[in-house]
């Protein structure tokens, strides 16, 4: 052990100042992530609000299968979306499989019931306080919906950064769709394990110690706009 901390530290040095491919690997890691997440707000926060306050046959069936996939196997997104574009799956034709795309897709279903899911329970646990007050003033359904979803926005930021911490360290559907190709579709998770598989326990430990930092700065920029947000 005592040998291992300096060739790690020596490592992570020569990974930041002499391997521009890591900029790349670092580059698309957040690329993939923040566009799964960004369509995950995008899809996720509507739906959570909808499943809060619509009122529709089979709500219950609806709500425990968003809580179920919270909760859903990576490497079995990763099966999904790999039938559904591959070769001679319905999206085959789009030649997506083994593209950045195809990762983003895998996060995305990854992300969005997360999102969905804490959007949902957020918005609930503002819902009693915020809409008799609401009503109280005059105001309509929907004006009192955008009122209690405003006052949850610190419960539904919460959901983002949960699900982009599931997104950016996500490996097994990302080989899955990806296929870990240099120059290509090559992230920060997939390295370390080829790093690992060639026995290059240092590199592997040195990656995992530079995803670790991304995530630390991204997540700490993400938590600065949602105290902003307050």
């Amino acid at each position: 052990m005592e040998g291992t901390s300096p060739g790690v530290l020596e490592t992570i040095i020569q990974l930041f100042l002499g391997q521009g491919d890591l900029y790349d690997i670092i580059f698309l890691s957040l690329k993939v992530s923040f566009t799964a997440v960004a369509l995950g707000m995008l899809f996720g926060i509507p739906t959570g609000a909808f499943l809060f306050f619509g009122r529709f046959p089979g709500k219950k069936l609806v709500v425990n299968i968003v809580y179920t996939l919270m909760g859903l196997p990576p490497v079995l997104a990763g099966l999904i979306v790999y039938l559904i574009i591959s070769r001679k799956g319905p999206l085959g034709e789009w030649q997506l499989l083994f593209t950045p795309a195809a990762m983003m897709i895998a996060q995305f279903i990854l992300v969005f019931p997360i999102i969905a899911g804490l959007s949902m329970v957020a918005i609930k646990s503002k819902a009693d306080r915020y809409t008799e007050t609401a009503v109280s003033l005059g105001a309509n359904s929907w004006q009192t919906a955008l009122t209690v979803i405003k006052e949850a926005k610190i419960g539904i930021f919460g959901g983002i950064i949960t699900a982009f911490g599931r997104a950016i360290a996500e490996v097994g559907a990302v080989m899955l769709v990806g296929g870990n190709i240099e120059h290509s579709t090559r992230v920060m998770t997939t390295a370390i394990i080829l790093e690992t598989r060639r026995g290059n326990f240092e590199m592997a430990l040195s990656l995992g110690i530079v995803l670790l930092t991304v995530s630390f700065i991204t997540n700490t920029i993400l938590q600065f706009f949602q105290r902003e947000v307050k």
